[in-house]
């Protein structure tokens, strides 16, 4: 499994599980700091553009069906966002 560096990772939740359950994969940490190298960084990207960029919700309701349109969008139509997983294929 690859992960990034978010704090979140090395909580002591994740350690927990990660004692009782972490035997049945590898894990490998991708380095702190790289964006480069995480697939779902450019797919976030297209996202905010699509979603949150300059924009102003009113409601929690909004902003949330303003993603999950987006998301809904993205799963229709992968070949939509091909280009932003090409570098890591």
């Amino acid at each position: 499994m690859v992960h990034d560096n978010a704090a979140y990772h090395r909580a002591p939740e994740v350690r927990e599980w990660l004692g009782c359950h972490g035997h049945r994969f590898h894990l490998c940490p991708l380095p702190k700091y790289s964006p480069e190298f995480n697939a779902v960084e450019p797919l976030w990207h297209y996202v905010r553009l699509q979603a949150t960029h300059n924009r102003y919700y009113a409601t929690e309701g909004e902003f949330v069906r303003s993603l999950d349109g987006t998301l809904h969008s993205m799963a229709r139509s992968p070949q939509q966002i091909q280009g932003y997983l090409s570098p890591f294929l």
